[in-house]
């Protein structure tokens, strides 16, 4: 009966931890893609325009289950590696991480330079740096690359199947940069995530020892 209790406190403890990242993969989605349409880097068709935030229904479903994924699976990563991952581990930093983010994501709609070689690298420099600084495992830099590899195939494939466009495209179908912001932000997710794992155990700490006493009472 306890390990069944300890099982049913793990499986709701992983289903709020997806649904913070899933809130915040939603959240993100909304306001980045906002800040890209308003800056005419992607183009939607002109009935999406008029829906909430002039964003495809799509969208923030698909960031928010991309985030609670790859939220979810850097703590798993960390724990299966056998390198659990200690840097800079509290909220302030997380919180860092993400205004970083955000200021990677402006950078790359907001700078103005000759041409989308000299803002690929300067962005590329900017999400090293943000891994650097906020991460430093190989965990997250592994799986940062695979995401920006997955997402920007994924990409690659919606533009060309003419679901949207970006506007001056300089790397098959999309900007050369994106890569740059995929990675930056798997790293930015990855650390929400691993720092929700850290947290709620100490809650599952209580709730077990609850059920623990609930059962040697029964």
């Amino acid at each position: 009966i306890a390990y069944g209790s300890l099982h049913d406190v793990r499986t709701a403890n992983l289903i709020r931890r997806g649904l913070v990242l899933f809130t915040v993969g939603v959240f993100l989605a909304l306001v980045l893609n906002l800040l890209q349409i308003q800056r005419n880097v992607t183009l939607f068709p002109e009935e999406v325009m008029t829906t909430l935030f002039s964003s495809a229904w799509w969208i923030p479903p698909c960031c928010g289950t991309g985030a609670a994924v790859i939220g979810l699976l850097y703590p798993c990563l960390d724990s299966h590696l056998g390198e659990p991952h200690k840097f800079k581990r509290e909220w302030a930093s997380v919180m860092r991480c993400i205004a970083v983010f955000v200021g990677i994501n402006h950078a790359s709609v907001k700078l103005d330079f000759a041409n989308n070689v000299q803002l690929s690298l300067t962005l590329a420099a900017l999400s090293l740096g943000l891994w650097w600084t906020f991460d430093r495992s190989r965990s997250g830099f592994g799986l940062g690359i695979t995401t920006a590899f997955l997402a920007t195939v994924i990409t690659q494939l919606l533009v060309y199947n003419g679901v949207y466009q970006y506007t001056s495209p300089d790397f098959l179908y999309v900007r050369s940069w994106l890569p740059c912001i995929f990675f930056s932000g798997g790293v930015t997710v990855g650390n929400i995530g691993r720092q929700l794992a850290m947290v709620m155990p100490s809650f599952n700490c209580v709730c077990v020892k609850r059920v623990a006493q609930t059962d040697f009472i029964a």
